[in-house]
């Protein structure tokens, strides 16, 4: 038996016949073998989806390779926009932005059925969860200068790698092998933000290698300016009811009777120059008019981010059979996001007293107006803290991930023992935020005086002005034994089995200051949640090669969790090749999700929820359709089970010409039991039609009918089916000279439902395609590069989203002195997001799934030594 060294090193690309240089298509195994020679000579490799070593390229599951010059032809400075750029990123995914306690992170979701659906690896090793969610990896963790290639496998892998893995798999090969110096430093600027958003990237590699052993280390930093929102072309004010206006009451309920506050000399407190606040029209006012505040002058749409990462690699022949390795990483993330001022209203806590100097209906008050016709009563401000200032949120993220172990051979068994530790800690710091306490009674008392702002003194201001600071932690301790070893011989070779035994150790804290986790806080939501989970699993795959060109893969994991049980996840596939050029592949098994630390945990949360509720709305005398907010508490639920999948796949790969090539798959996935977070508005919507929710939510209504409180939370409820097919084709030829290399990615999905309903593809939000076309022309010292990007139509009627096509550019120079210019340009036409239409949530485009940067123009530079 041929010695081999550590599967980390044997995972390098030079997976034969350009399957590394190929976008998704590699070519068949046994034409990969004969241009390696024999294939008892042939290098093993590990492909995603399995730990076996093996001689075969073209495996039974769905595996797309992207190389480094595909990554490098894009254009993305970073890992993070890249992989959300894929095409199997179906309906998008979460980015840094400003307003939101996760600004600083980034996922992807395979086929749009969740980030947390989606496993993350690092050469075949998960990468830690953020502590900012606690239940989603973050893509701003991986140096762009390490990555050697990216597989994607669009086939479920619980039985390979355990939980999360239902959607699919995301592994991220690092570089190996190098030698040498690689310097690089490049600037981007985009053009439709006014100003904002530039960026600057860079990386030093350095590599070595002597008769026993390499090692491999550089650095990699990527830097994005803030954006604000008042920067896009497209801005439209915002319209804020927390601005300067005040609500009566009725029967102990808001029937959002608006009007402006007076300022106590016949005006409205509403025109301060220079400032946000301004008068718009309310049929509900009853003066016609309340005051709003436009956000939009001072937030941020997207966070800053600044990604920094040092990296290690190395091996060591201790002899001919035994090997030691190490791979660290360490790595830091800052984010500034800035949000508008506070946003409060005594709604959600005890209403201004009839006998308030800031009550409008108080004769005595230094606010009365007695223009509005009102008798003295209680009434509900709505305030913008303007003169506390904008809230500034600085979130750092720091990661250290060391993972070492030993390869070698006891007898005839390959064994690979490892341990890994990873520390990963985030902090947040917000500023400007309002304590609730203080400033009610400041508001009560009339210290602080609604109808001038900015007139108060600083003294009450700095008494309701609070810092607050979150920190969270999800370190992760893994220890591994893997070994493989032949079984018997079949027809068509030898079969051979692998076993591995996993042990992993994961420690969640997400602690808020004791005025946040009391509701004290202004401006601010969350609750302290903390857990701790070992998992230990054990699994085995085996191969059954019962002719030269039929084989059976079987794989299964058991896995046994601390806070919730055990699932075990079976899988089998089959691999056909009737002929060289073609290989056919197919295969079913089952899946989990185990639910996360803080589904499980999470102390109580306060949220003011907008809901349709008719019995609240008519009790507060408003029309029975009307949208009425209610008390909210989110709750987490330690009952919860795991998710539960069954998938399949079948597919072929062909190489009818030495030139051409191309893959086709159909994958299906159903999962049950779905672990979902209810809303106030599901559990009403669920009393209406008598369907029954979990334990513990609910709402509690008053003897009206009213809404007092309804407690939401999660549970393990219903079912969806997502289908997708993807189509992958390369050409290699050359031509005028030179050599033109175009690779067609394109993922559709099929269907997606809940519960056994129609489709939901093509709603907002969610197209039925994506399509990315790389072109390479490489001439003498020159290469050329032209990409096509498409996200299809979604939505319909007046919110249909037309398909979308943009277009980069790229061009290279290669000097004597072994330098790499680089001038390029994404999105070369300038193209707009779809504005007001799809999914837009709270900014003006779908923000997970397009981006509003316009034309982006970038130039590098690369040296190499």
């Amino acid at each position: 038996m041929t010695n081999k060294t550590m599967i980390a090193k044997a995972v390098k690309v030079a997976l034969y016949s350009g399957f590394a240089a190929s976008l998704a298509v590699s070519a068949p195994a046994t034409f990969a073998a004969d241009e390696e020679g024999a294939d008892e000579e042939a290098e093993r490799i590990v492909v995603t989806g399995s730990r076996l070593k093996r001689t075969d390229v073209e495996g039974a599951l769905p595996v797309t390779v992207i190389d480094r010059e595909q990554i490098d032809l894009s254009g993305e400075s970073n890992a993070a926009d890249f992989l959300r750029s894929l095409t199997f990123n179906s309906a998008g995914s979460f980015r840094p932005q400003s307003g939101s306690s996760a600004q600083g992170t980034a996922s992807i979701s395979l086929r749009g059925i969740g980030s947390d659906r989606t496993l993350v690896l690092i050469d075949g090793r998960r990468l830690p969860k953020s502590g900012s969610t606690g239940s989603t990896q973050d893509l701003n963790t991986i140096p762009m200068a390490a990555i050697e290639r990216i597989e994607v496998l669009t086939d479920g892998a619980s039985a390979v790698y355990g939980s999360d893995a239902i959607g699919g798999v995301v592994n991220i090969i690092t570089r190996s092998d190098f030698e040498g110096v690689e310097l690089m430093y490049g600037q981007q600027d985009v053009s439709l933000p006014a100003d904002g958003g530039d960026r600057e990237e860079g990386s030093i590699v350095f590599g070595a290698a002597g008769d026993r052993g390499n090692i491999m280390a550089g650095v990699s930093w990527n830097d994005r300016d803030i954006i604000f929102a008042r920067d896009f072309p497209w801005n439209t004010p915002g319209g804020s009811i927390y601005g300067n206006s005040f609500t009566t009451l009725t029967g102990g309920f808001d029937n959002f009777n608006w009007t402006s506050i007076p300022d106590g000399q016949g005006g409205t407190a509403c025109d301060f120059a220079g400032t946000g606040f301004y008068t718009l029209a309310s049929p509900s006012s009853i003066t016609g008019e309340r005051c709003a505040y436009d956000f939009t002058l001072v937030s941020a749409d997207e966070a800053s981010i600044k990604n920094k990462g040092l990296f290690v690699k190395a091996d060591y022949q201790i002899n001919d059979d035994w090997s030691l390795y190490m791979d660290t990483r360490v790595t830091r993330t800052e984010s500034f996001g800035r949000y508008a001022p506070v946003p409060d209203s005594s709604f959600f806590s005890t209403p201004l007293s009839a006998d308030s100097p800031n009550n409008p209906t108080n004769p005595n008050g230094n606010v009365y107006d007695p223009n509005l016709g009102l008798a003295q009563q209680e009434v509900n401000w709505w305030h913008r803290f303007d003169a506390l200032g904008n809230r500034d949120n600085t979130i750092t993220n720091n990661m250290t991930d060391v993972l070492f172990g030993t390869t070698g051979y006891i007898g005839n068994v390959e064994v690979d023992v490892g341990y890994r530790r990873t520390d990963n800690k985030t902090d947040d710091v917000g500023r400007n935020y309002l304590l609730r306490s203080a400033a009610s009674n400041l508001i009560e008392s009339g210290a602080y005086d609604l109808s001038n702002p900015y007139a108060n003194p600083e003294d009450v201001l700095n008494s309701m002005k609070v810092t607050v600071y979150r920190e969270s932690v999800f370190d992760q301790e893994e220890a591994y034994a893997t070994a493989q070893f032949d079984l018997f011989e079949m027809g068509g070779g030898t079969s051979s089995m692998l076993l591995n035994v996993e042990y992993r150790k994961e420690i969640y804290a997400d602690i808020y200051d004791p005025l946040s986790e009391a509701g004290q806080i202004g401006g601010s939501a969350g609750n302290t949640a903390g857990g701790t989970r070992d998992v230990r699993a054990f699994a085995f795959e085996s191969i059954f090669p019962f002719t030269d060109n039929l084989e059976m893969n079987l794989a299964a994991r058991y896995d046994d969790y601390s806070d919730f049980g055990n699932k075990t996840s079976p899988k089998v596939s089959f691999r056909y090749q009737p002929m060289d050029e073609l290989t056919l592949r197919a295969s079913y098994g089952q899946g989990f999700r185990a639910p996360s630390l803080p589904e499980l945990t999470q102390k109580p949360s306060f949220s003011a929820t907008s809901v349709s509720d008719p019995q609240t709305c008519i009790a507060q005398g408003q029309p029975a359709d009307c949208s009425v907010q209610i008390n909210d508490t989110i709750q987490s639920n330690p009952e919860l089970g795991a998710e539960e999948s069954d998938q399949y796949s079948v597919g072929a790969a062909y190489e009818p010409t030495d030139w051409l090539n191309f893959t086709v798959d159909y994958s299906n996935i159903e999962i049950t039991n779905q672990i979902d977070q209810i809303t106030a508005q599901e559990i009403i919507n669920a009393e209406l039609t008598g369907v029954p929710v979990p334990a513990g939510l609910g709402c509690d209504r008053a003897p009206s009918g009213a809404i007092v409180e309804c407690f939401t939370g999660f549970g393990n409820q219903g079912k969806l089916e997502v289908d997708q097919f993807d189509f992958n084709m390369r050409l290699n030829f050359e031509i005028a000279g030179g050599r033109l290399t175009s690779q067609t990615q394109w993922s559709r999905v099929l269907g997606y439902a809940f519960d056994d309903n129609p489709s939901i593809v093509r709603n907002a939000g969610l197209p039925k395609d994506r399509l990315v076309l790389w072109n390479r022309y490489a001439i003498s010292d020159f290469t050329f590069g032209y990409n096509l990007n498409l996200i299809g139509e979604n939505g319909s009627g007046d919110n249909r989203v037309p398909t979308w096509v943009t277009h980069d550019v790229q061009f290279n120079y290669d000097t004597p002195w072994d330098g790499r210019i680089t001038l390029g340009a994404q999105n070369v036409g300038e193209k707009e997001p779809p504005i007001g239409l799809g999914n837009v949530g709270v900014r003006d485009y779908d923000f997970n799934l397009y981006n509003g940067y316009g034309r982006v123009t970038y130039l590098r530079y690369t040296q190499s030594f």
